[in-house]
């Protein structure tokens, strides 16, 4: 079913488990970064966690318009056929929860926003890859010190780039708060998903956005656009979007 004209698109947020965090309160303010930035247009948040029920997950995912896969710890290499080479603190139940989300979505046809290791979580569910390790790239911990910050470049005549430039689809370049150190080069890419923005790195150019390449609302961003404080307002216009899909077709309305 599609929301109707007067209801909330209901946007399922899967988060970490804050109380097994090393700074719980810290991670619970993280977490509500995302649920900020679904209700600031007009959303429903609904937060999951590896500590939510059975029951739970099943209503969420029945009533699910959108999927908002947030940041956080590293996904497990075992997701993507590789040997540990860099992970660090991976959560095996979080992988599985968002991997049964990513399904429940992709099967309904609801749109996927990823941030940061959502943005990896997409193209390891997509198929792909990961790097598992780029220096350069995770400065301080978010409350722990200024963002580290680098130039993004926005791959012309990408849906990205007209969202990001809504008057220039030609792209650009926007500079984006970093707090990763695992990455996704071109090679690491899945199938069926379009690399829509870059950065660069000692390892070479990232990818740092993607898109699915058949016009399905799936979009991944490296950065982090919830914390608004080191992100540019433009990326406001991301979450916009990402909630008005999940309203459904117009015609549907």
């Amino acid at each position: 079913m599609s929301p109707s004209p007067t209801s909330a698109p209901r946007i399922v947020v899967t988060v970490a488990v804050a109380a097994r965090q090393p700074e719980p309160d810290l991670s619970e303010r993280r977490n509500a970064l995302y649920a900020a930035a679904v209700s600031r247009h007009g959303g429903t948040p609904i937060v999951l966690d590896a500590m939510s029920t059975p029951g739970e997950r099943a209503e969420a995912f029945g009533t699910m318009d959108g999927l908002l896969i947030s940041g956080g710890a590293d996904l497990h290499p075992e997701r993507y056929g590789r040997p540990d080479r860099g992970s660090t603190t991976v959560e095996l139940e979080r992988d599985a929860l968002e991997a049964e989300a990513w399904e429940v979505a992709q099967s309904r046809g609801r749109p996927v926003l990823g941030i940061c290791r959502g943005f990896e979580a997409i193209n390891v569910f997509s198929g792909g890859t990961l790097l598992q390790h780029v220096d350069g790239h995770q400065g301080p911990r978010w409350g722990k010190g200024p963002a580290l910050e680098h130039p993004l470049r926005v791959a012309p005549g990408t849906r990205l780039a007209r969202i990001l430039f809504p008057t220039n689809a030609r792209g650009g370049v926007l500079r984006v708060n970093s707090y990763h150190h695992q990455a996704v080069r071109a090679g690491d890419l899945a199938p069926g998903l379009v690399a829509n923005a870059w950065a660069s790195s000692p390892a070479g150019d990232l990818v740092e956005g993607l898109e699915a390449a058949d016009g399905r609302f799936v979009f991944g961003v490296q950065c982090r656009p919830e914390r608004q404080k080191s992100t540019q307002p433009a990326f406001e216009r991301l979450f916009s979007v990402f909630v008005d899909a999940a309203r459904g077709p117009a015609d549907r309305r």
